[in-house]
Parts: C-alpha cells; structure tokens; sequence
C-alpha cells in the first residue's frame, strides 16, 4: 500500500498562479481507414434546424459527410475549428466535391484548408484578485491535505479565459470566417479538457469552490455572462455554442446569485439578475412545464421536463448520434421519422445533464440500443423539479419586502412544485423519490442519486420526519456504498449499460448534493448513532425493502486489486462489507464520541470524495515537495502519466479512489472545474474531519492481496 507521508504543518505556499501560454491544438485528421477510401453511403439528410445558426457547423451536409469520414475521435473538434476563409467560400469548396466519390484524403484537406485549431477564441485569463491563500485552508489541519487544497485552489489560474475578440467570426452570413464560439464579455472558468468553452450547471459548483476561494469578482463575471446570454437569447444555453442553442441545462442561476449575494452582501447584482431570473423561469414555464395530473391523488400540476425540440443529430455529437440511428450492428436502422424522435431524445438527454443512464431508457441495455429507449421527454424528473422549487423560493427570498407580490407568486408556484414532487415522485414504503413516468402514468421504480435532490433543497417528507430510524432509510444507499465500495456514492447502481452517468461512476455535483442533504436534516433526528447490520447480514439489510429494486447480489461487484485480481468480493453477506471499521470505513476518516448517523455518514462521504480526487491525482503524476513523493516512472507506466503532474478528473469510480470514471461518449477528461470546486467546498466545510487517506498501491507488494480493499 502507498501510504503518503507528511511533516508538520509548513507555510510552503504550492500554488502554480502563473498564466497559463495557450497553444492552440489543431487536431491532425486521423482517419481509420486509407486516405484513398471513398465514404460510406450515407443516410438522407435531417431536416434544417430552425435554432441553428450557419449552414457549416448546423446539422447539413458538410457537418454530416465530415463526420462520416470520421477525421477526429471526438466530433466535438470538428464544430470547435473556425473557418480559416469565408463561409461562402468553405460552402464552394465543399461543393466541388461529388459525394459518390469523395474520398477520406479530399476530406483531410478540406479540413486542413479550411479550417483552423480548435479553441482559437480563446485566450488564458490573469484572475487579478487571486489569493493564493484564501481563509479556508485553515479550517483543514492535515498537512498533506491543506498543501493539496492549495495546489487545487492554484487551478483556477490555469482554467479561467477569456475571449480572445481578435478571433471571433462576428457575422455568421457575410464575415470573413464562421465560428462556433458565443462570445462572452467577461472572464470565465472553463471545466477543461474537451470543455473549452463556459457550461451553464457546471458553473454553480465552480462557483462553490470560487466563494470559498475568495473569488468575488469571478463569480460575479461569471453571472454577468449567464444574464448577457439571458438577454440575447431569452434563456441560458447548455454551453458557450452556437450548437447548444436548442438546449439549457438545470436552471441554477438563481442558486448561484443566491449564493454569491449571501456570501458578499454585493446586492447591486439584483437590479439587473431579478428581471433577468424572471426571464429565465419564464422559459422553463412556456417551454417545458406541463401540467400532470395524478393518478394517485387526481390533483394536477404543472411541473418541468427537459424536452427539446430538435430533430437532427447533436453538432458536437453528430457522428455519434447518427450511429446510434443508423449503424446496422444496432438493429435495424430507423426510419427517418424515428430518426428524428430519437435525436429529440438525445438532445433532451444532454439537457438534463445526465447524458446518459439507463434511468431514462424505457429498456436499458448495454450501449447503442438501450439508448435507442430513450424516454426522458415523457419523464418528470425529480432533479428538475427540485431545482426549479428552490429556484422560485430562493427568488421570492431575494425580492424580500421590496416586492412582495412577486416574491407570493414565486412561493406559490414553489408550493405547486412541492405538492407535485411528494405526490408524484415520493414512495413512503421505500423512502425514495422516483422520477414519475407519463409514457405509463406512475411512478418509476429506477433508484438514482437524484432521490436526494429533494431534501437538498428543503422538501422532506412527513415520513423522513417521523423517526430517525426513517431519516436514515433514506440515506441507506450511501451507508451501504461507504461499507461496501472503494469510492464515493454513484449515480446509480447500474454497471452494464456502458454510460457514463451509471456505475461505477460518480459525480463531484452529487456528493455534495448528498452532503448537503445530510446537513438538511433536522438535528433532532440525527443524534442517534449509524445503524449496524445484524448478525450475518451487510449493510444492504439496512436499506428499506424496495428502494433500490435490486437485490444484494444484483449490486456493482467490488473487485479486489492485487494477487486476486480480477476476482469481486463476495457478494453478500457481511464479507461483502469490505470497508467496515470500528466507528468508521476506510479512508473515511475518523469517528468522534457521540457522533451522530448523518454526521458519521457525512465525514465518511467528505473524506471519501478527498481520497479519490487525491489519490487519482497522485496515481497520474502528482506530487508534493516533502509531504508526497512523486511516484517512479515504473508505476506511472501503468496509469499512462508519466509526463503528468497529476489529473483532476471529471468524474471518479466507485470502485476505486486512484482512477477517473469511464465510460460514455468521450474519453475521461481532466481539468476539471466542478471537481475543484466541490474539492475546494468540502475542504472549507470538513476540513477538521479530513484525514490524509491510503491510496491503494498501483504496483502491489507480495502477499498485500490479503489486504482487501486497499491490497
């Protein structure tokens, strides 16, 4: 095992503030079959798109033959190059060509000719007021963990931009080039990697870690950009594209002005954020509210879906989505019109964050044709319908007593919201919420993360209320996962569909959503101690019956590292609970006495989440002068890294703390700015309770197999 080593409390300051000299990478085309191949036939064009601006970047038949000749491994690169020429001019140059036979190397020049590196747009930006040691590294006694918060809080530096205007193709129909880039007028953080650009619910857990890193003026920059997109558009796009104007993201602006007013008593936002916010709400009310009415109650609703009116497949996705429709290895291909339904879906599915899980797949199966299931249009969410509740009180919250007949409105539209969600969507028996489904007028069974959106933003039912034995019930899950499992809590315990947003993966945004769920709860309700299973049971026995529609042996196996690779722990029964300690889990910190259940579970899920972002850094080249060493060459081999100074990753497993997720459309990206963020959020918040963690040994020692979790 690699157990880091750390001395007593030092003043080194760790942080790299420098700004970053951006290189603009221009991908070289790299297709897989030879250049002299022609292309496949292709499928009949979709139908133009009425929101998409430009004939070259839009759904047509230059996006479409680029993508079929398959010139870059992510088509994201494709729609992120500006023109280097006018599009009138790249229009002819494509024209030239004869369809039927084109070949990959007429393709690679096109693209070579005229096309630039992608992210030209961008420039590195100075964050003028950073400070490189911000008042929450003292709430963090480690030293090796407080030296690692400052290293993270040192990121920001490294991810924030601005545009770079010199670059920007203006006119879409007559300037001298044609872009992609919306740009902004302030300074941003980006998430990084392949997310180059501003991303709209990404932003509120940058912002988390932006508060706690004393970047005012950031966040601020940061809300001007999401109200100037407000005011051009009429809502805030999935991201800084031109081809995500037929899409939002969930709405937390409102969150993110709430938070950042609370925090800097800076009021001067409100006068242009309330009649922006209004705008915003106003969007998700016309455009994506329905009334639902109950089949258990027969009260009606009018509650939130993420539905997007698009029938052609994602820019940045295209290749991708038109294989899902069309690739023969998939079944069948669709016809033209479930071609279009099914782009619908997907463009939906990428709204609603989660892009994607088996949760929205009315059949979930592995890869492609489980998402030709897709179902999220006629899914009510649980998550989007927590956020818009908390969007309309936190609103009223901030109009107070200067307006108090917009704030009643905003609390009686919260109050419908609230209705709905318990009637719809909460199961008293299983002490879950589950999304409720119009395609079969009930409730779904699929047990996911957002069950704890609810209570996240203040909606506990009178059953979670009742009784501490039921308060705990429903947070069995996360008991059961810190017992059972290496990592932190996954979006849902479905590991055979191949997306991203299933397990083994795990999401920064919901370890913080279920940490503050946690500190939600009444206290009277959390001073008893964390339940145990009983004799010869696991903590799955702990988990209310039902909830989560599986049984124990139904559940993501553990594998064991080492000498026993790539055996799985058993199955059930208390050997199952490979993570049990006295008190405590590993590497979930250390118990206190007379430390309640939701305060063990909380320590035990800040302390996880520190782990796996800091032993997976450590694992892909990170290193601390004189408090974590830098590990040799021969080990870095292993994780591909030996070039790296570590990976913040974009998401994590549950399965291990020293690996990224996997998985999903695109390769594991690092950066990253909600990793950082929540990183940075829990180091303030638990920093007392964190303990340095034992990161598993990438190269194991003889006999460590024995050692279980860690071996």
């Amino acid at each position: 095992m690699v157990t880091p080593k750390w001395a007593p409390t030092t003043t080194t300051n760790f942080v790299e503030t420098s700004v970053p000299t951006l290189t603009t990478s221009t991908s070289v085309p790299s297709p897989t079959v030879p250049l002299t191949a022609t292309l496949p036939s292709q499928a009949p064009l979709p139908p133009v798109q009425s929101w998409c601006i430009g004939q070259i970047f839009c759904p047509g038949a230059v996006l479409q033959t680029v993508n079929i000749a398959q010139l870059y491994s992510d088509p994201k690169t494709f729609v992120d190059k500006p023109t280097s020429k006018s599009a009138q001019q790249v229009l002819a140059d494509f024209a030239a060509f004869n369809l039927t036979t084109v070949t990959e190397g007429d393709l690679v020049n096109f693209v070579d000719n005229d096309f630039l590196g992608e992210g030209l747009e961008l420039e590195a930006a100075v964050l003028t007021n950073f400070n490189t040691n911000p008042a929450f590294l003292s709430n963090v006694t480690d030293p090796l963990l407080n030296a690692f918060a400052q290293i993270v809080d040192g990121y920001w530096t490294q991810l924030a931009r601005n545009t770079n205007q010199s670059a920007v193709c203006d006119d879409y129909t007559n300037g001298e080039c044609e872009g992609t880039l919306i740009p902004l007028n302030h300074t941003f953080i980006i998430p990084g990697g392949r997310f180059r650009e501003q991303y709209y619910w990404d932003s509120y857990w940058i912002i988390q870690g932006l508060l706690k890193s004393e970047l005012y003026s950031t966040v601020n920059a940061t809300l001007q950009n999401f109200m100037d997109e407000i005011d051009d558009f009429g809502f805030i796009p999935n991201g800084g594209r031109t081809y995500y104007l037929d899409r939002s993201q969930p709405p937390l602006l409102v969150n993110m002005v709430y938070d950042y007013v609370v925090v800097t008593n800076d009021t001067s936002v409100l006068q242009r954020a309330l009649p922006l916010a209004e705008i915003e709400l106003a969007w998700w009310a016309s455009n994506r509210t329905i009334e639902v009415t109950s089949p258990y109650t027969n009260q009606s609703y009018m509650l939130a879906r993420y539905s997007v009116n698009n029938t052609a497949p994602r820019p940045e996705s295209y290749i991708t989505d038109y294989l899902i429709a069309n690739d023969a290895a998939n079944g069948t291909p669709l016809t033209q019109q479930e071609a279009e339904a099914l782009y619908g879906e997907l463009a939906s599915g990428a709204e609603g964050g989660w892009d994607f899980t088996a949760r929205f797949e009315m059949f979930p199966q592995f890869g492609d044709p489980g998402l030709r299931t897709y179902n999220i249009q006629n899914t009510i969410p649980i998550c989007l319908n927590s956020i818009l509740y908390r969007a309309h009180t936190l609103l009223a919250d901030l109009y107070g007593d200067s307006n108090s007949t917009a704030s009643a409105a905003h609390l009686q539209t919260a109050a419908n919201i609230r209705a709905g969600i318990l009637d719809l969507m909460w199961d008293a028996s299983k002490l879950a919420f589950y999304d409720f489904n119009l395609t079969s007028n009930a409730r779904n069974s699929f047990f996911s993360a957002a069950t704890y959106y609810p209570v996240w933003v203040g909606i506990i039912p009178d059953e979670v209320l009742s009784s501490q034995s039921n308060a705990f019930g429903y947070f069995a899950a996360v008991n059961l996962v810190m017992n059972k499992y290496n990592g932190t809590v996954p979006t849902t315990f479905i590991d055979w569909t191949g997306q991203q947003w299933d397990a083994p993966n795990t999401w920064a945004p919901h370890q913080y959503i279920i940490l503050e769920a946690l500190n939600a709860v009444p206290p009277n309700l959390t001073t008893n101690a964390l339940p145990t299973p009983g004799s010869g049971q696991s903590a799955y026995a702990l988990v209310p019956s039902g909830q989560l529609n599986l049984t124990e042996s139904q559940l993501p196996g553990q594998p064991l590292r080492g000498a026993q690779a790539p055996q799985n722990v058993t199955a059930t029964g208390p050997g199952s609970d490979i993570n049990t300690l006295n008190g405590t889990v590993v590497n979930g910190g250390n118990s206190s006495l007379g430390e309640g259940w939701a305060a063990t579970l909380g320590r035990e899920v800040a302390n996880r989440y520190f782990t796996s972002a800091l032993c997976s850094w450590h694992a892909t080249g990170g290193s601390i002068p004189g408090l974590l060493p830098r590990l040799p060459n021969s080990e870095l081999n292993l994780t591909g890294r030996v070039n790296n100074t570590g990976n913040m990753y974009e998401k994590f497993s549950m399965l291990n703390v020293d690996s990224s997720g996997s998985g999903g459309e695109y390769t594991a990206q690092a950066g990253f700015g909600w990793t950082n963020g929540v990183l940075l959020w829990v180091a303030a918040n638990y920093g007392q309770l964190l303990v340095a963690p034992v990161c598993p040994a990438l190269v194991p020692s003889a006999g460590s197999a024995s050692s279980g979790a860690l071996a």
